[in-house]
């Protein structure tokens, strides 16, 4: 396939109108801030223009975006972890209520060393986020598991379902609340 062809694909006058929505609200929920975020995403768009000529047309357009995103905030956290070493890095994990507080490196699972060990905890990670998910309402369930699982955009969720865009957020932030209680229950506390 010819540069030329490949790079027909792409629409990078179109990114921001098309895809910074969906990228930042992407990063903010694994920063959890919203400055990174934005600087994360801007960093994504830089990259994609930098390296769009490596673009085969084998995904989408927002595919191939959130998938050099989420090399940016892997190196984010490189980043931050090698300047601190071992000090606090700070992730915010509660937001209300008695258990507000965060998480402190020195505290974090440390990753495993066998291939094996990971793709077991992985298993067992989505089992149990599954599990916490057939446990919510069921138009939390249905409404969480169209916008972030199967990535639908908000517009057909809302048409699908008739409801309002700020209801579909509403109802997105209240199941997300409930998965963070159930999985403090039955994962974080195991």
């Amino acid at each position: 396939m010819s540069e030329t062809s490949k790079n027909q694909f792409l629409s990078p006058e179109n990114w921001v109108d098309n895809y910074s929505d969906y990228l930042f609200n992407y990063a903010v929920i694994r920063v959890n801030s919203s400055d990174i975020a934005k600087d994360l995403v801007q960093e994504t768009f830089f990259a994609g223009l930098r390296s769009a000529k490596n673009f085969e047309g084998k995904s989408t357009e927002r595919t191939w975006l959130i998938s050099i995103l989420k090399r940016k905030i892997i190196d984010y956290y490189r980043k931050i972890n090698s300047k601190k070493g071992q000090s606090e890095v700070r992730m915010s994990f509660y937001e209300d209520g008695e258990k507000e507080g965060n998480w402190i490196e020195e505290r974090v699972p440390q990753s495993w060393n066998s291939q094996t060990e990971k793709e077991i905890e992985n298993e067992e990670l989505k089992k149990q986020i599954d599990d916490c998910i057939d446990h919510l309402p069921e138009k939390y369930a249905m409404v969480f598991r169209m916008k972030t699982i199967q990535e639908f955009e908000t517009e057909e969720i809302c048409k699908e379902l008739d409801i309002s865009p700020s209801n579909l957020w509403v109802i997105i932030h209240r199941a997300r609340v409930q998965l963070r209680s159930c999985m403090e229950k039955n994962w974080f506390n195991k």
